[in-house]
């Protein structure tokens, strides 16, 4: 069925659209704006599923690697202390790099850090072998929502000395 368009009313020299001329364009605007959207979307999905590609596959920890390391996280940790904080975010990754996507992090299960897989894993160990020694804890805590689902996780360096 062909909808017919009313033509345009002149209105001095300003050209007046009928209501079923606004009425199409505003459905070629909210089309094109939902296009746009969805492709984005798109593009957003294929990146977080190279990032979790990235993740799953292990860093090499060579010596050199485990220096680079130690010396990116002591210079963010003195910046956080010198801004006064006791705690830094040292990691942030989807919870699809979680056996049960978050779930045991999400409800502060006593074993989530079994739930973690490549990178996170690691991290988790080198906090385990390196840090958690010097007095430092890691706290697990799910950071977006999106659609109100859990989204990524974030671990947290902690510090702080009981004062007695």
């Amino acid at each position: 069925m062909e909808t017919q368009t009313t033509p345009a009313v002149d209105l001095g020299n300003e050209p007046f659209m009928s209501a079923d001329d606004l009425d199409a364009y505003s459905a070629r605007v909210k089309a094109a704006r939902a296009t746009r959207e969805m492709e984005g979307q798109d593009r957003a999905g294929k990146a977080r599923e190279e990032l979790v590609r990235q993740l799953a596959e292990p860093v090499a920890l060579t010596p050199e690697k485990v220096q680079e390391i130690t010396q990116t996280l002591l210079h963010r940790l003195r910046i956080a202390a010198e801004q006064g904080k006791k705690e830094l975010l040292v990691m942030r990754f989807p919870n699809l790099m979680c056996t049960d996507k978050g779930r045991a992090i999400n409800n502060a299960e006593p074993g989530w850090p079994a739930t973690l897989t490549g990178r996170p894993r690691q991290a988790y160990e080198f906090w385990h072998a390196r840090l958690h020694p010097a007095g430092y804890g890691l706290r697990a805590m799910i950071v977006d929502w999106p659609d109100g689902m859990p989204g990524d996780v974030g671990l947290f360096l902690t510090w702080e000395i009981a004062r007695h």
